[in-house]
């Protein structure tokens, strides 16, 4: 779509030192989703933020399998870069197809759990969800609707690891506890 190389030649004309520099900070903190999966990881080593730690790591894995394996190779859009030859990247060109951004689907999965669990934390999670997926487009990796579905998706994939899939692995887990016990 037109519009969307359009807004990213828009924020290609802004770009300056410092702004580069947090950009590619932000955007650096959603890379292959390794900062979500080491605080998931955090959060699942104290008793007092386990859930947290397990809905995070559900929601990267439902990220990682529908977003990255599935939706990425079946749209196979390719980066805004490649199709505009007056984009310019910034910093090293990122490889494979660009929808949805997955880095957007990570920070939002992962933002998202943490506001179900702590809302006033989970506020500034939030803050920084959003800083990554702009930075993508800052960056010139994706367009604007990559990172708007990724970031759904993200939203998504958080609530049915909170609401859904976390509370009925719980209750498994207690029937089996309940019938060892019983046995």
């Amino acid at each position: 779509m037109v519009w969307e190389a359009d807004f990213l030649l828009w924020l290609q004309n802004l770009r300056a030192p410092f702004m580069d520099g947090l950009m590619t900070f932000f955007s650096m903190l959603g890379h292959n989703g390794i900062f979500c999966l080491i605080l998931g990881i955090l959060l699942i080593v104290f008793k007092k933020t386990r859930r947290s730690g397990v809905e995070v790591m559900i929601a990267m894995v439902l990220s990682f399998i529908i977003s990255y394996l599935i939706v990425k190779n079946l749209v196979a859009r390719v980066r805004p870069f490649e199709t505009y030859d007056f984009l310019v990247p910034l910093g090293n060109a990122p490889h494979g197809w660009s929808f949805p951004s997955v880095h957007s689907t990570f920070a939002f999965a992962t933002a998202t759990v943490i506001f179900c669990n702590y809302k006033k934390i989970g506020i500034l999670a939030l803050v920084i969800a959003l800083l990554v997926a702009f930075s993508r487009l800052y960056m010139g990796a994706h367009y604007p609707t990559d990172v708007l579905v990724g970031s759904v998706f993200g939203v998504i994939f958080a609530l049915l690891a909170h609401y859904l899939i976390y509370p009925k692995c719980e209750k498994w887990i207690q029937n089996r506890k309940e019938k060892k016990s019983n046995a």
